[in-house]
């Protein structure tokens, strides 16, 4: 599988408690676009509405050999998933604190695929642990590379 577009700071303002694969509905020259990777999944998310999953702000660069069909690179995008599990997330979104965020954008075979994870929001002290942690173990990195050479 292919990666286009990975959402990292998803990772630090989120806690990511389930994952869910879907596939997302494109038009034109949007495939065409996500060959090239020029995807970015910054600032978006997903709602449900009227039962379908919708994927918001994605933004897929316009084709750069397009012609005036070209797409519209922030439109929102129809995520296609079973009716059971958009269920499931809607009831689980209506809680307070869950988001829906696409965690990333990949190809598996010759289909566009996004990762959906139902996110909680951290706190500010939970992202500056976090911090911490990330540096102690370059701190240890760094002792165990100095004593072995």
């Amino acid at each position: 599988m292919k990666d286009i577009a990975r959402n990292k700071k998803a990772f630090f303002d989120y806690a990511i408690e389930e994952k869910y694969e879907a596939g997302i509905v494109l038009v034109g020259t949007e495939v065409k676009s996500l060959r090239q990777g020029r995807a970015t999944l910054q600032d978006s998310y997903v709602i449900i509405r009227d039962g379908e999953a919708q994927l918001l702000n994605c933004n897929i660069a316009h084709y750069e050999h397009g012609n005036i069909q070209n797409h519209e690179p922030t439109r929102t995008r129809k995520l296609l998933m079973h009716k059971r599990e958009i269920e499931k997330l809607s009831s689980k979104v209506a809680q307070k604190g869950y988001s829906l965020i696409p965690l990333r954008l990949y190809f598996k075979g010759s289909r566009a695929k996004v990762e959906v994870g139902l996110a909680r929001g951290k706190k500010f002290f939970e992202k500056r642990e976090v911090i911490k942690e990330r540096e102690a173990k370059k701190d240890i990195a760094r002792a165990l590379r100095a004593r072995n050479r």
